[in-house]
């Protein structure tokens, strides 16, 4: 048995003493004891608790993966997402002002993926043990709407009629002001039959929509969200912001950025997040690489009041980045890009000297390289606004001000 001392915690959420030796549940400064097997202390014993311990609000916390962080207070919490994206930008020589962060509230996640599996008796529908396949239930859960946590035995039903005895489904829930949005993958082939149990299963739980493998197998109502003055129905399944509060913060910043700019690009655009709601000041022009989205976005367009113009333009921007040509019609950008970031349309950006640039990030490593290549072009990183919506998770997203100074 070993008694280690807690340095600093790791971007998974594990505490770590020297070593490395990893030990999951633990935070600094902590004493913990138990036996290391492969630098990992997997069930530690808390010898002396750090003043920043709490007893985690949730009866799944230990079991369930979707949490990593419900044993530190909400301070620790906020002050180790910001350092997280400090240290991302300290890695490339670069510091600016941090804002405080944007929490959202518990219960206010409005989309979950439910992994479901058929047992003997039934299905089982839960999220997973953490890196493991095995499924825990979740009732009551803490981080999502109630809506969503009400939908659980649904999505044992869902498991029950669709899953094969071997595989496991991917139950997506979104809640929409026409209702939940259900969308299911890894099931078995849709057919008529199975077409007519989901659709009594759309009657029994009063869905909005369900569809099977991206195909609309329910339609009872329009799975609208708003987005500025818009109603906007997302593809299945397509990428949404987390929770309203989050959306909110980001946009916000977002709007900081480009106040007054003439025209505007929005660039990985989505199904409009951040397009439709600038349209009500400046036309826009959006940028994204799946059509379904794009169509989402053009739809509640034109059926709005009081918009500037938006147009639309497919288009796969990391093989293909819109050109300095091209990028001189804006006075300011929006960039939301994947995790990975966005090498080719930064250096593009940079080379075309854009006045000023709004960027959208979920991985600070990858953003803090990017912003990196700005700076060394002429760029300053004015403010980063850092948000987290993924509450007692190790999940943080940021909102920046980038402005042309040379």
């Amino acid at each position: 048995m070993a008694i280690l001392r807690i340095e600093r915690l790791g971007h998974q959420g594990d505490g770590i003493a020297r070593g490395p030796v990893f030990v999951p549940g633990a935070l600094p400064g902590e004493e913990v004891e138990g036996e290391v097997v492969d630098g990992i202390l997997a069930v530690p014993k808390i010898v002396t608790p750090s003043s920043d311990r709490v007893r985690g609000p949730c009866a799944h916390a230990r079991s369930c993966g979707g949490c990593q962080l419900q044993h530190a207070s909400d301070g620790f919490v906020g002050d180790w997402k910001t350092d997280v994206v400090r240290q991302a930008l300290s890695a490339h020589g670069l510091d600016t002002e941090l804002r405080t962060i944007a929490t959202s509230p518990s219960q206010t996640r409005r989309r979950a993926a439910f992994s479901v599996r058929r047992t003997k008796k039934g299905a089982l529908a839960g999220f997973h043990i953490k890196a493991s396949d095995v499924i825990v239930a979740v009732p009551n859960c803490l981080l999502v709407h109630p809506d969503i946590a009400a939908a659980l035995p649904l999505v044992e039903q869902i498991g029950m009629l669709g899953a094969s005895r071997k595989g496991e489904l991917s139950v997506l829930i979104t809640r929409t002001d026409g209702g939940l949005d259900v969308a299911v993958r890894g099931g078995r082939p849709l057919d008529a039959a199975l077409g007519e149990m989901l659709a009594g299963l759309g009657r029994q739980h009063d869905l909005a929509r369900l569809s099977w493998e991206g195909d609309v197998a329910v339609a009872r109502r329009q799975p609208e969200l708003r987005m500025g003055k818009a109603n906007v129905v997302p593809p299945p399944g397509a990428f949404l912001q987390a929770t309203p509060e989050g959306e909110a913060a980001l946009l916000a910043a977002v709007q900081e950025v480009v106040a007054g700019a003439r025209r505007v690009a929005d660039l990985f655009a989505g199904c409009g997040t951040f397009a439709l709601p600038l349209s009500g000041a400046a036309p826009v022009h959006a940028v994204e690489g799946e059509a379904p989205m794009l169509a989402a976005l053009d739809h509640g367009w034109r059926n709005a009041q009081g918009l500037k113009p938006v147009t639309t333009e497919t288009r796969d921007l990391f093989r293909n980045p819109l050109l300095v040509d091209e990028l001189r019609r804006f006075d300011a950008v929006v960039i939301d890009p994947p995790r990975a970031g966005a090498q080719a349309q930064i250096a593009e950006l940079a080379a075309a000297h854009m006045p000023r640039i709004a960027y959208v990030s979920c991985n600070p490593v990858s953003f803090a390289r990017d912003a990196a290549a700005l700076v060394a072009q002429g760029y300053t990183l004015d403010w980063i606004q850092v948000v987290d919506q993924f509450r007692w998770s190790t999940h943080v997203e940021l909102a920046a001000c980038l402005t042309r100074t040379r």
